[in-house]
């Protein structure tokens, strides 16, 4: 089968809701400023419909948002997740191809409702998430489409979503199928309580499955359980062909095979919002990846990517990344 798509990626589909509001509204809703939190769907209900009409919808998650800017670059995607059969569901598939992506995945009925992620939005510029998981954590192996990851050059697992014993069962299916196409395997990490609660399986995914890890530094140090970074990349080398971890403000390195590349972080003139960085990023890569680029210039790539999501609000780009990219001198 040729390929249709540069990258397919399963993950938790979750519907962010960007609205601007002032202090009072923080306050009459007891929202916990500046922070995340997990919240049932009750209270997601009662802040969707206390949000500004003026509020923006669109088909978040952070694999969503990798796939986004890998769209952005004017690459070929698609998205597995799971939405409820409801508005919001409609909302995320329909904006998901809107952005250019393909969704894959049968509407959860008799369930709990599509994911969705209230962000308000302070005049300070600070964001406030409630984050309701919802259906997005139904993902199940019979969620997982075969023909599409054989149909794409690499999949790419977000480590958020690895929580359930179905969603876990889900991952190794989806890496059964794209080792059974011959496709590659992209893993991220997501986030330091992710590496925490599943470290063994994560070792084990990686060791067996994974051709290319995405952490940050923090991550690949818990990971392995060490304070010595070195020592984690020598590790990350035994256990992966490949890896790319990010060092905020130092910048990145990438292995591969022996090969070492540092690369420098791109000037930022002020970080309005660091949510996002990292899944452009991998964006960066993994479009550079798939369009005949280095290691090096995907890396290069996948810093300008996070520079621009970084010098605005909302975790997806707010212009064209193929545009900036030819702007810079960057290969695309």
């Amino acid at each position: 089968m040729a390929n249709s798509y540069n990258v397919v990626a399963v993950g938790n589909a979750i519907l962010d809701v960007i609205a601007r509001v002032d202090d009072d509204f923080i306050a009459a809703h007891g929202i916990e400023r500046g922070a995340m939190s997990l919240i049932d769907e009750a209270r997601s209900e009662e802040l969707y419909n206390d949000l500004p009409d003026t509020r923006i919808e669109t088909s978040g998650g952070s694999a969503g948002n990798t796939i986004a800017g890998i769209c952005s670059l004017g690459g070929s995607a698609a998205f597995m997740g799971k939405v409820a059969d409801d508005d919001p569901g409609e909302t995320y598939v329909a904006d998901m191809r809107k952005i250019g992506a393909e969704f894959f995945g049968t509407p959860l009925k008799n369930g709990p409702a599509t994911a969705r992620s209230m962000i308000a939005v302070t005049p300070d510029g600070e964001r406030s998430m409630n984050t309701f998981l919802g259906a997005s954590t139904e993902f199940a192996p019979t969620d997982v489409d075969a023909n599409a990851i054989a149909a794409a050059e690499w999949l790419y697992l977000e480590g958020y979503l690895f929580d359930k014993p179905a969603a876990m069962r889900a991952f190794v299916h989806a890496c059964e199928a794209a080792q059974a196409a011959k496709r590659k395997i992209a893993l991220t990490l997501s986030d330091g309580f992710c590496v925490d609660r599943h470290r063994d399986s994560f070792r084990q995914l990686i060791r067996t499955h994974a051709d290319l890890v995405f952490a940050n530094e923090g991550e690949l140090l818990s990971l392995y359980e060490t304070d010595d970074f070195d020592e984690a990349l020598v590790q990350i080398r035994n256990d992966s062909q490949m890896a790319a971890v990010t060092r905020s403000d130092k910048g990145s390195v990438i292995i591969a095979g022996s090969d070492t590349w540092r690369l420098k972080a791109l000037p930022v003139d002020q970080v309005v919002d660091a949510t996002g960085a990292g899944d452009q990023y991998a964006a960066g890569v993994l479009y550079g990846l798939t369009h005949g680029l280095t290691p090096p210039e995907a890396g290069a790539l996948g810093h300008m990517c996070a520079m621009e999501v970084i010098s605005h609000l909302g975790p997806r780009p707010a212009t064209s990344l193929r545009e900036m990219a030819g702007q810079l001198g960057l290969k695309v």
